[in-house]
Parts: structure tokens; sequence; C-alpha cells
């Protein structure tokens, strides 16, 4: 017989959550719209090389290429208070999406003594690539908007990973994580307090 709408609506949201997460980041656009809201940026690569061995090897995203690497240590300043990194992770659409809207919310809450240094664009990124990021910069606190692995009903949900003083060899269970901002979940507006209320909070506990 016909299939049933239940059945197709399954097959519509995994094509849709399969899509996602093969969708390339266009990374132009992303960095006009995040110096748009009134970020300095800097991009990198991970260490891999495309979305093919992105999928098949993690660990190379959790690590920089040997340029990228080079290019953070050649732009070390002082030391950041809080640093943002932004990573396509599992889905592009949810960053292309949703971090240009969060990242307002979140430039309104800023204490205006925190040193931010630039906001750092990663391309085949994992979360752990913020270990070293904020390892090279020196950053107190490093925060990592990423694209979630994509649900049936949630192609385009947005994670941020708050980690104090990191470094490379960093757990997850060493980070804070707000999970599922976009529209549909958590606002922008709330997931903006409860990251900046947290990062208050680790500096001064």
């Amino acid at each position: 017989g016909l299939p049933t709408q239940e059945v197709l609506n399954f097959s519509v949201s995994h094509a849709l959550a399969r899509d996602a997460v093969h969708l390339p980041l266009d990374v132009g656009a992303l960095d006009a719209a995040i110096r748009a809201c009134g970020f300095a940026t800097l991009l990198v690569h991970s260490s891999a090389a495309d979305r093919h061995q992105y999928l098949l090897r993690p660990d190379l995203g959790r690590r920089l290429n040997q340029s990228s690497r080079a290019q953070l240590t050649a732009s070390f300043t002082d030391p950041v208070d809080f640093l943002l990194v932004v990573g396509d992770g599992l889905s592009a659409l949810a960053v292309q999406t949703q971090v240009p809207p969060l990242l307002a919310e979140i430039r309104k809450l800023l204490p205006p003594h925190w040193n931010l240094g630039r906001v750092v664009i990663a391309s085949q990124a994992r979360v752990a690539i913020g270990d070293e990021i904020g390892e090279l910069l020196k950053a107190r606190l490093v925060a990592v908007l990423i694209g979630e692995r994509p649900g049936l009903s949630s192609p385009d949900s947005l994670g941020i990973y708050l980690t104090f003083y990191p470094k490379i060899g960093c757990v997850d269970a060493e980070r804070n994580c707000i999970s599922n901002v976009r529209p549909a979940g958590l606002s922008y507006a709330k997931a903006a307090h409860t990251l900046i209320w947290l990062a208050k909070q680790a500096i001064h506990q």
C-alpha cells in the first residue's frame, strides 16, 4: 500500500538531517555577518582537509592544520579573557543561520573590560578545536559555537561549549554545554544570558 504520512514525514526529516551534515559552510557570508555585528574575525581550518575526511576522522577536526596554528601564533597580542570560536561542526546550516543573531545578543551583555580578541571561524571543526585555539591565544575562557548533530526534527540546532582555561587534552566533563539554540528551541537572548552568566561565574569562582 501507499506509505503513511508518518513514514513520509520521517523520510523527509531524515533527508534534511543527512543534507545538513554535508552542507558546506559559506565562510565568506558568515564572516561578513559576524563583522556586521561589530566583531573582528580570523579564519582558520582544522587538520581535516575536506568534509569526507572530517566525517571519517573526528580526531582531525579537533586540531588545527599547520598553517592555521602558525597564523594564530603570529596573531597573538594580549591574553584573551573571553574567546569566541565558531565552528561548522555537524550542521553548517545551524551556524550560518543562528550564529549572527546569537552574537548580536551576546554583544549586548559583554562586560566592557573583557578582552575578546577576534572571533575565530574554524572550518571542518569539532568542539575540541577550541582547546587548541584557546591555548595558543592564552584565553581564560573559550566559547565554541558549533552546529549540533542534526536530529530528525532539528537540522539547524546550534550548541555552545564553554571551557575554562582551555588547553589541548581537555575532556567534555570540563565544559558547560548550552544546547538547541534556534528559534524553535532555546532563544538567542536566553542562550546569550546563560552563556555570559556562566562565564562570569567561572571567572568569579
